[in-house]
């Protein structure tokens, strides 16, 4: 009789479990059986665990084999348990000593010849081991850095079950030699199938291409782009095609500050999950950007899918912008499905499987044309859209989505004296960048000692009593209150887009004109001030 016991960690979304894997020896008819809640994937391990051990050079055990996966309540998936499964076999078999694995978390795949192979959420997983207490992991060679990204935690890379055993069992390492040199690794290629995860792509740098000083005019909308990415307020663009919509979406996560250590972390486990960490580069460090097209379902948006849910485009853009083109074309239930997730900063999926929680702090921008056809504008009448087929189109926006809006602009269509003028190009990516840094930096001192980091964080009850604008700066906002123009909740976020407008001129609290600026970005009326914060202002 042979005991053996190793961890290895069950995922649920974004979090995780330590599962400790457990394999026991007896005398008997020669069976392997696999206990604790296994989904089908992971009752497949029984097949690649005995190929891998017996292709590794090792005998395997003639004897009746359970493996049993603790806590048995915890429902396990995926293919990550096959290292620790098969150690523990060896273990029990005492090819292993047993003494040196019960302090070891082991996350990978086995391929029948006995390569490991990568999977899906290394990086919650090695963290849910260190919250846990284990500071020794093992890991397949291509995660080991993507796993080393977690501090205190010893990192061991193998590419096959042969060199596991051997630095187990205190022998000679063998070398294995990676397959297909020069070509893509094949050991990949499951993290990244297409069709798996939803369209997201990571924002290019200013030089190849996205900079705002391509943006011909639109001053007001540009104005509106900055104040979004000072406090990262969400933000309506609204206007005909060609007006430059996407180019602004486009241009917008360049000027938002880089991640910090803990919010790279954060975006680098939702990213490992889903399986769409750019290759060669472990860690993201720049906001994320996310523009799934307008057929996409709720499932998409927000996550779900059979089983355990993965995550959705809105948390695929946490602590990134989520951009959302042709708007009025998605789905109503999929937008009215975005409400929970922007006034929590996250978004709970409950399935038959168990529910799962995924982080969505993200800076949303739509944008819609006006009508069907894109042209009804009030300065013209080339659009021959019927009343009642504007009045519907603009109607698949529901009102309590656009309440959650901070920032509504009208995109006009560029003239030709402006895409013809000489010097038309208006001010480069890197010269609004230092000023929405310089605001957050603002911002975050004020906020300092508070759980908030940037305006749009912070609730409006802590804004009326704690930071409130100048005595009389509030007066025609709360007039609009009165008159039904503004909502409670509009107040609040009318005074959350003062303060980062304050925050990129440099004032100390939000004046009369920081708010009739706030209060023209919210409601679309214009008030009479100048729409330019940079130089001009």
């Amino acid at each position: 009789m042979g005991f053996a016991r190793t961890c290895s960690v069950a995922l649920v979304g974004v979090e995780g479990v330590v599962v400790e894997v457990q394999a026991d020896l007896e005398p008997g008819v020669a069976a392997f059986t696999l206990v604790g809640l296994p989904d089908k994937s992971l009752s497949e391990s029984r097949d690649r665990v005995r190929a891998a051990v017996v292709n590794s050079g090792t005998a395997w055990p003639s004897k009746k084999l359970t493996v049993g996966l603790s806590p048995a309540s915890v429902p396990k998936a995926g293919s990550g348990f096959d290292l620790a499964v098969a150690c523990a076999i060896l273990g029990a078999a005492e090819r292993i000593d047993p003494r040196v694995m019960v302090d070891l978390v082991m996350i990978g795949e086995l391929g029948l010849d006995g390569r490991v192979r990568p999977v899906r959420g290394i990086l919650p997983a090695v963290i849910a081991a260190a919250d846990a207490g284990y500071d020794q992991v093992v890991v397949p060679e291509c995660a080991a850095a993507e796993a080393s990204l977690v501090p205190g935690v010893s990192v061991l890379g193998v590419r096959s079950l042969r060199q596991l055993i051997a630095v187990l069992a205190d022998e000679p390492v063998p070398e294995e030699e990676p397959d297909d040199l020069g070509r893509p690794d094949p050991l990949m290629a499951g993290l990244r199938v297409p069709g798996t995860g939803a369209a997201t792509g990571m924002h290019a740098a200013p030089d190849q291409g996205h900079d705002l000083a391509d943006v011909v005019g639109q001053l007001s909308a540009r104005t509106a782009v900055e104040v979004a990415a000072a406090g990262g307020h969400h933000l309506f663009l609204e206007g005909p095609p060609g007006a430059g919509k996407t180019m602004l979406a486009e241009r917008l996560p360049a000027i938002l500050p880089a991640l910090g250590r803990q919010e790279s972390l954060e975006v680098t486990a939702v990213h490992s999950v889903a399986g769409l960490l750019p290759p060669g580069k472990p860690m993201i460090d720049v906001a994320p950007y996310c523009a799934p097209h307008h057929s996409a379902t709720m499932q998409a948006l927000v996550g779900g899918g059979h089983g355990i849910a993965r995550p959705g485009a809105v948390s695929l853009s946490h602590r990134g912008v989520l951009f959302l083109d042709e708007t009025p074309e998605f789905s109503g239930q999929a937008l009215d499905a975005l409400r929970q997730p922007l006034e929590a900063g996250h978004v709970v999926i409950a399935r038959s499987a168990g529910v799962v929680r995924f982080p969505a702090k993200f800076l949303m921008v739509l944008a819609a044309n006006p009508c069907p056809c894109g042209r009804f504008t009030l300065a013209d009448d080339f659009c021959e859209c019927p009343p009642s087929a504007i009045r519907r189109y603009q109607a698949r926006l529901s009102g309590p989505l656009l309440d959650r809006v901070d920032l509504r602009v009208q995109v006009d269509r560029v003239t030709r004296a402006q895409l013809t003028e000489r010097g038309a190009r208006g001010e480069s990516t890197a010269a609004v960048a230092d000023r929405v840094r310089a605001a957050r930096e603002r911002a975050a001192a004020r906020l300092a000692g508070t759980p908030w980091r940037s305006n749009s964080e912070v609730p409006g009850r802590e804004l009326r009593s704690r930071w409130h604008a100048e005595r009389g700066a509030m007066d025609e906002a709360e007039r609009g209150l009165e008159r039904g123009v503004l909502t409670a909740r509009g107040l609040d976020r009318v005074l959350r887009v003062a303060w980062s407008v304050a925050d990129l001129v440099g004032h100390a609290r939000p004046d009369a004109t920081d708010v009739a600026l706030a209060l023209q970005l919210r409601t679309g009326v214009p008030r009479g001030v100048p729409m330019a914060i940079g130089g001009s202002r």
